[in-house]
């Protein structure tokens, strides 16, 4: 039997010194959670969801609630998880309203014969799937809305805002020696509507 372990990260680029701490331990929250079902014999796969869910919750990381958000104002979000056991993989794109993207990932990739599903067939698969909504301005934190109306500025630049900001992710392997991933974010701040970056494509993010 393989010693299991799980990789976090909680997004690439720099962290604001007021928020260095709380990203931090919430990448340790993550981390935590996804070994804690992989030292109870759990699967890679159940592991990267759990430590990616972890991070969708926490408003610290460009993902679930604390996402950036588009032009318009609101928040949309793409989010990816792969078994490497098989290759199985599940993605959702441009999905609103829903806490956690990366569950309906996973339900993507077991409950359908497809790879990735977006916007409205994604919204009413979460439906169908009993998946509950969140309304959007739940995952609307105070930060993400004030960057939004600073890049809205005609003398902006939005990629200066685009530093800080990242993908959260998660790989495992399990004590089977079987290896998963998983990838959740809100993008780009101030992104067209409908835009949906690498992370939900595989090979690419």
């Amino acid at each position: 039997r393989m010693k299991p372990v799980i990789v976090v990260h909680g997004g690439a680029g720099r962290i604001f010194k007021e928020r260095e701490e709380g990203s931090r331990a919430g990448v340790v929250r993550a981390a935590l959670r996804g070994y804690g079902i992989l030292k109870q014999g759990g699967s890679a796969l159940d592991a990267v969801e759990e430590a990616v869910r972890s991070m969708e919750d926490d408003p610290h990381f460009n993902a679930g609630c604390g996402s950036v958000l588009n032009e318009k104002g609101e928040v949309e979000m793409d989010a990816i998880i792969m078994d490497g056991k098989n290759l199985d993989s599940g993605a959702v794109s441009a999905v609103k309203c829903i806490a956690n993207p990366i569950k309906l990932a996973r339900l993507v990739m077991e409950k359908t014969k497809h790879m990735l599903l977006t916007d409205h067939g994604a919204h009413l698969f979460a439906q169908a799937m009993g998946i509950p909504e969140t309304p959007g301005e739940k995952l609307v934190t105070e930060r993400s809305r004030e960057r939004w109306k600073k890049n809205l500025e005609p003398d902006s630049n939005p990629e200066e805002f685009q530093k800080d900001l990242g993908t959260v992710g998660a790989v495992a392997i399990d004590s089977e020696g079987n290896v998963a991933c998983a990838t959740s974010t809100g993008g780009l701040s101030n992104k067209l509507i409908g835009r949906v970056g690498d992370t939900a494509c595989i090979g690419m993010g």
